[in-house]
C-alpha cells in the first residue's frame, strides 16, 4: 500500500500523465471529433439514459481540443447518420441515442467490457459470399469485419466464435441476404502450427499486437498514477477513462477477440485487458461524480447508471449515485 507521501505525489503525476494524454490527442492530425463522441455516449452517456444537453457536451469535449464548432458539426453528422436524434427545449438542444445507435452502442460495450473468452470448442463460423453480387459482397465483408471476421478464402469470412443471432443481424438488412451461406465447421489439420500461422496472417496479429504494446505504454502509467493516489480529480478521471476506452475501442475494431488456443504466447491483448479493467475500477468512482454533476439532461442531472453498468469489466465498484 503506498504511504501518504506517495499518494500525494500520485496525485501530481495523475494530473500530469492526464495532462499529456490531452495533449497528444489534441495534436493528432485530422481530429476524429464525431469518434471520440460516440465513445463518450457508449462509455459514459448510455449507461445514465442515453441524453446529454449539447452544452455539456460541449464543455466536456474542450479539454481534448475539440471546439465548440467542431463539437456541433459533429452532432449534426451523428444525428444525419442516424446514431443521435434531437430535442429542442427552449433555447437547449439535447442530444439522445436513437435506436440504431443504441444497438450500435450495446454491440461495442460487449466487445469491450467483456471477459475475453477462455474455452472455446474448435467450432468455427463461416460465411460463404459466392452467390451475392461484387457490391453486395463488399458491404457484407465490412460488416462481417467490425463482427471480428476476417477473410480464409476470397469468398469465405471466418470468425472461431461469432455471435450467430448478432451475425444474422447485421447481414439481414443486405439486399441479397438470402444468398448468403452460413455454416459451422470444425477445421481438420494434420498441423496446428499451419492453423495458427493462416490464423496469424488473417488476423495480421503482428500489427495487432503492436497496437496493444503501445496502448500498454501510454495507460500504464495513468495506472501507476491512479493507484498511488489519495484523490483523484473527478474531471481528470473522466478525460482519461474516455482517452483510455476510445482507444481501447479503436483496437478492438480490428481484434476478433479469439480463443486462447488460436493466440500467440503472453499475448498482449490479454495484458491490455487487465490494464483497462484495473484503471476502469480505479478512476470510474470520481469519474461519475464528474458526470453527475456537470452532464446534464432536459430534466436536470443525468440520472444513476443502470444496473448493467456495474458489470463492466467482470464487476465495478461501488458508484455513486447522486452528489
Amino acid at each position: 500500500m503506498p504511504d501518504a507521501t506517495q499518494r500525494a505525489n500520485g496525485n501530481g503525476k495523475f494530473a500530469d500523465v492526464c495532462r499529456g494524454l490531452l495533449n497528444e490527442f489534441a495534436a493528432l492530425k485530422p481530429k476524429r471529433a464525431g469518434s471520440l463522441l460516440i465513445t463518450v455516449y457508449g462509455d459514459a452517456i448510455a449507461p445514465h439514459g442515453g441524453t446529454a444537453w449539447l452544452g455539456s457536451l460541449i464543455r466536456a469535449a474542450q479539454p481534448f481540443g475539440i471546439n465548440h464548432r467542431l463539437v456541433r458539426t459533429s452532432v449534426f453528422r451523428l444525428t444525419r447518420e442516424g446514431w443521435l436524434t434531437s430535442e429542442k427545449v427552449g433555447r437547449r438542444s439535447y442530444y439522445g441515442l436513437t435506436e440504431l445507435g443504441r444497438r450500435e452502442v450495446e454491440a461495442g460495450s460487449r466487445r469491450i467490457y467483456s471477459v475475453p473468452p477462455s474455452d472455446w470448442s474448435g467450432i468455427w463460423g463461416l460465411v460463404l459470399l459466392s452467390g451475392l453480387e461484387a457490391a453486395q459482397r463488399d458491404e457484407a465483408r465490412r460488416r462481417l469485419r467490425w463482427l471480428g471476421f476476417a477473410s480464409f478464402m476470397p469468398n469465405l469470412m471466418a470468425h472461431p466464435s461469432p455471435d450467430s443471432a448478432e451475425v444474422e443481424a447485421r447481414l439481414e438488412s443486405l439486399v441479397d441476404a438470402d444468398r448468403l451461406l452460413m455454416m459451422e465447421s470444425k477445421f481438420a489439420t494434420r498441423s496446428e502450427a499451419h492453423l495458427r500461422s493462416l490464423v496469424h496472417r488473417a488476423w495480421a496479429l503482428e500489427e495487432l499486437g503492436a497496437r496493444y504494446r503501445a496502448f500498454l505504454d501510454r495507460f500504464r502509467l495513468a495506472f501507476q498514477a491512479a493507484r498511488n493516489s489519495r484523490a483523484i480529480d473527478p474531471e481528470m478521471a473522466f478525460q482519461v477513462r474516455t482517452l483510455m476506452i476510445h482507444e481501447y475501442r479503436k483496437i478492438l475494431l480490428r481484434d476478433p477477440k479469439l480463443p486462447e488456443a488460436l493466440l500467440p504466447r503472453d499475448w498482449d491483448g490479454v495484458s491490455a485487458y487487465q490494464l483497462c479493467r484495473n484503471l476502469y475500477g480505479l478512476i470510474t468512482p470520481p469519474a461519475e461524480e464528474f458526470l453527475l454533476t456537470e452532464m446534464e439532461t432536459a430534466d436536470g442531472p443525468l440520472r444513476p447508471a443502470d444496473t448493467q453498468f456495474s458489470q463492466r469489466f467482470g464487476g465495478l465498484p461501488v458508484l455513486p449515485t447522486h452528489i
